[in-house]
C-alpha cells in the first residue's frame, strides 16, 4: 500500500523565531536583548523599523508596473474600513477581557494589533502553497494592502496615544490630524515618492549614458531604502510608508523591476534580514509576563483574545465589503483574505514605538499611561507569537 506523506514548508519566519526563543533567556540564555546596557526599546524600534523598511521597499519594487494606480478602488476599500473596524472591534474586545484598561488604552493595544504584517505575508504568498492555490491578482493586493497598512497603523496609533496622555481632548485631535497625518503620513509619502522617482530618473540616465553596470541597480536597492528612512527619520516623518512609496516610485514604470528582478542579491539581504529580526524577536519574547496577575494578564486572558482576533479583526469586514474590491472574486477568497492578516514585525514595531512615547512607570504603575507602558508588549508579543504559530504549516 502506498503511503504519501504531507511535506510541511518551515518558512524562515518560523525558524527564525524559534532559534531566538531556543538561544534565548529562558532556555539556552546564550542571546539576551533585555540583558544588554543599551536600551532594549530603542534597540529594538530600530531592528524592526530597519527590516520593515526593506520589506516594505520591496514589495513596492515588486509590484506590477504602475499597480498602486490601477488598483486604487480595491486598496482603499481593504484598507481603510478594514483596518477601522479592526482597530476598534479588537479595542472592544480588548476592554471587555482586560478590566485593568479603561477604553483609550484598549484603543493603544488594538492599533498595534492593527497592521497587516509584511514580512509574514511575503514569506506566505510566496510560498509554494499560494503559488498553487491563490489567485496572482488576489496575492498582488494582499501584498500591497500589507505593506500599505503597515505604513498607516501610525495614524491610529497616534491619536490614541494623544488621548492618552494629552489632558485636552482638543489638543489630542488638533495634533493627531497636523502632526500625525499632514507632516508625519502625507509629507512622508510626498518624500518617498519624490526620492523614488529620482532615483529612477538618475540610473536611467547614467545607464543609458553607460556611466553605471546593472550590478549598479542591485546596490541602489538597499541605498536608496536606507537614504529614504534615514531622511523621514531625521524629519520626523513615517519613515515606513515613505520605504514603499520610494519602492513603488523607482519601479512605476518597470525599468527598476526589469534590471533587478533576476538578481538574488535582493532577496537574500530581504532574507538574511528577516531571519535576523525573528531570531531577535524571539529571544526578545517577555514569557515571563504571559502570566502577570497583578497586572491583570492571565494565559486564558491573552488566549481568548487571541481567538477574538484571529475571527473577528478581519473576516467580517472583508466579508461584507469583497464586492467592492475587484481582485476579490468570491466570498471563499474574502474568508481568505480576512484569515489572511499575519501580526508580527509590525506589530512589535508599532508597540515599541507607543511604550516610547508612553510615561515609563518607576515601580508600580500609578496611573493607566503606566500601566499601559508595562503591559503594552507582553500583550501584543503574546499575539504575535501564536500569529506566528498558526501559520506555520505551509502545504504544498
Amino acid at each position: 500500500m502506498r503511503v504519501e506523506l504531507l511535506q510541511l514548508y518551515i518558512n524562515e519566519v518560523i525558524l527564525g523565531t524559534a532559534c531566538g526563543v531556543i538561544f534565548g533567556p529562558y532556555y539556552a540564555n546564550i542571546f539576551d536583548p533585555r540583558a544588554w546596557e543599551a536600551d532594549v526599546n530603542a534597540v529594538t524600534l530600530e531592528v524592526t523599523r530597519l527590516t520593515l523598511a526593506v520589506g516594505l521597499f520591496a514589495i513596492g519594487v515588486e509590484l506590477p508596473q504602475a499597480y498602486l494606480a490601477k488598483h486604487a478602488k480595491g486598496l482603499l476599500v481593504m484598507i481603510v474600513p478594514t483596518m477601522a473596524f479592526g482597530w476598534l472591534i479588537v479595542a472592544a474586545i480588548i476592554y471587555a477581557i482586560f478590566p485593568v484598561f479603561n477604553f483609550l488604552s484598549s484603543l493603544v493595544i488594538a492599533a498595534c494589533l492593527t497592521p497587516t504584517d509584511p514580512v509574514i505575508s511575503a514569506a506566505i504568498i510566496s510560498g509554494k502553497f499560494a503559488a498553487q492555490h491563490v489567485p496572482l491578482d488576489l496575492r498582488w493586493i494582499l501584498s500591497a494592502e500589507s505593506a500599505a497598512n503597515d505604513g498607516l497603523a501610525y495614524p491610529f496609533l497616534s491619536i490614541s496615544i494623544y488621548l492618552t496622555v494629552e489632558r485636552s481632548r482638543q489638543v489630542a485631535i488638533g495634533k493627531w490630524f497636523l502632526v500625525s497625518w499632514l507632516y508625519q503620513v502625507i509629507l512622508g509619502t510626498a518624500i518617498g515618492v519624490l526620492l523614488g522617482i529620482a532615483f529612477s530618473r538618475l540610473l536611467q540616465f547614467s545607464y543609458r549614458k553607460g556611466y553605471i553596470s546593472r550590478e549598479s541597480y542591485v546596490v541602489q536597492y538597499l541605498a536608496l531604502t536606507l537614504l529614504t528612512v534615514g531622511i523621514t527619520r531625521t524629519l520626523g516623518n513615517d519613515d515606513l510608508l515613505a520605504a514603499f512609496a520610494a519602492g513603488s516610485a523607482i519601479s512605476w514604470d518597470g525599468d527598476f523591476k526589469q534590471h533587478t528582478e533576476k538578481e538574488v542579491f535582493c532577496s537574500a539581504i530581504d532574507f538574511i534580514m528577516n531571519c535576523g529580526c525573528f531570531i531577535y524577536i524571539g529571544a526578545w519574547m517577555p514569557f515571563d509576563m504571559f502570566n502577570a496577575a497583578e497586572f491583570g494578564i492571565t494565559p486564558w486572558r491573552l488566549f481568548a483574545l487571541f481567538v477574538a482576533v484571529l475571527t473577528l479583526r478581519r473576516i467580517p469586514p472583508l466579508i461584507m465589503l469583497y464586492k467592492w474590491v475587484p481582485e476579490i472574486a468570491s466570498w471563499k477568497d474574502a474568508l481568505f483574505s480576512g484569515h489572511f492578516g499575519p501580526m508580527g514585525v509590525g506589530a512589535v514595531y508599532v508597540s515599541t514605538l507607543a511604550v516610547l512615547e508612553l510615561p515609563r512607570p518607576n515601580g508600580p504603575p500609578q496611573n493607566q499611561a503606566e500601566l499601559l507602558a508595562t503591559t503594552l508588549q507582553p500583550i501584543v508579543s503574546f499575539i504575535v507569537l501564536c500569529s506566528i504559530l498558526i501559520r506555520m504549516p505551509q502545504s504544498p
